[in-house]
């Protein structure tokens, strides 16, 4: 998703899921798959560590920052993405039940609704 000050990241996600697509149709034919996973905001071990950085400085705790990035992102499950919700998604298409998949964007983002 957009965020202000992030054009050059957004830029440079916009152009790799391209790619990918693109990518997906020269190598098709080889018997090659190529998709993308976008992940939201998922609370890895480092991003916590982050977060925990973020609350000493605020003198909040790391649930009450989770808490703020989720209302500004809308996310409507209402929480951060464990790293177990997105290793699922791979798994499911590193699988031979995804063998007709490609070319194709994958969100995993427990619903992030773009705030216009």
């Amino acid at each position: 998703m957009p965020q202000r000050t992030e054009a050059s990241y957004a830029a440079a996600k916009a152009a790799l899921n391209a790619y990918s697509r693109e990518l997906a149709t020269e190598v098709g034919e080889h018997g090659v798959r190529v998709v993308c996973v976008l992940p939201g905001f998922v609370a890895t071990e480092g991003a916590v560590q982050h977060l925990q950085r973020i609350a000493d400085r605020q003198g909040i705790g790391v649930a009450e920052v989770q808490r703020q990035i989720v209302d500004h992102l809308n996310v409507p499950m209402g929480r951060p993405g464990d790293p177990e919700d997105v290793a699922e998604m791979i798994a499911f298409l590193a699988s031979g039940r995804a063998k007709w998949l490609t070319g194709a964007q994958f969100q995993v983002d427990g619903g992030i609704i773009p705030v216009a």
